[in-house]
């Protein structure tokens, strides 16, 4: 759980330690810390800084969380279970941007992802079915309430379903 600098000064440990133990004829430590080397640079790319990023959006630091989100070096290439965490929280910054078209952009890739549980991929649709409401697209909103109807397993989100629902019905 580091970010991005920390991964370097990792990979640059490992290279060293590696490059000493060859020079010192010690070819069974120079494996394990090329193994090392390996294992910090898979984890660069498939984990990256998502951990940290989610610490801080769960305590409400989203410049922090955004700035970590950042360091990621290229989305397509992370691990499922991080992908969808990854575009659920930038979707969230982008709505507290008020950066609408970003959100619906991340959070329907977040929908394609697993993410925690049934819980989580409803409040994904209720974010789209909102932003489907803002643009006045009755169709698309009703459709995304339909599908967090099945995924909703709390009250919390099955109320908040039935409120959108009703404003769905009523765009003309």
């Amino acid at each position: 759980m580091y970010n991005a600098m920390g991964r370097y000064a990792l990979m640059a440990v490992f290279a060293v330690a590696a490059g000493v133990c060859l020079f010192y004829e010690h070819h069974q430590l120079a494996a394990v810390a090329g193994l090392m080397l390996l294992f910090v640079i898979w984890s660069h790319f498939k984990s990256s800084s998502i951990l940290m990023a989610s610490r801080y959006f769960k305590s409400g630091d989203y410049d922090r969380a955004a700035r970590l989100l950042a360091e990621v070096p290229n989305a397509d290439r992370l691990a499922k279970n991080r992908r969808g965490y990854y575009e659920f929280m930038m979707a969230n910054i982008a709505l507290k941007k008020e950066d609408f078209e970003g959100a619906e952009y991340h959070f329907q890739i977040a929908s394609r992802f697993p993410m925690g549980g049934q819980s989580d991929k409803s409040f994904i649709m209720i974010h789209l079915a909102n932003l489907s409401l803002r643009k006045k697209d009755r169709v698309r909103a009703l459709a995304y309430v339909n599908k967090a109807k099945e995924l909703a397993a709390t009250d919390r989100a099955r109320e908040i379903i039935k409120k959108i629902e009703k404003e769905a019905v009523s765009l003309t």
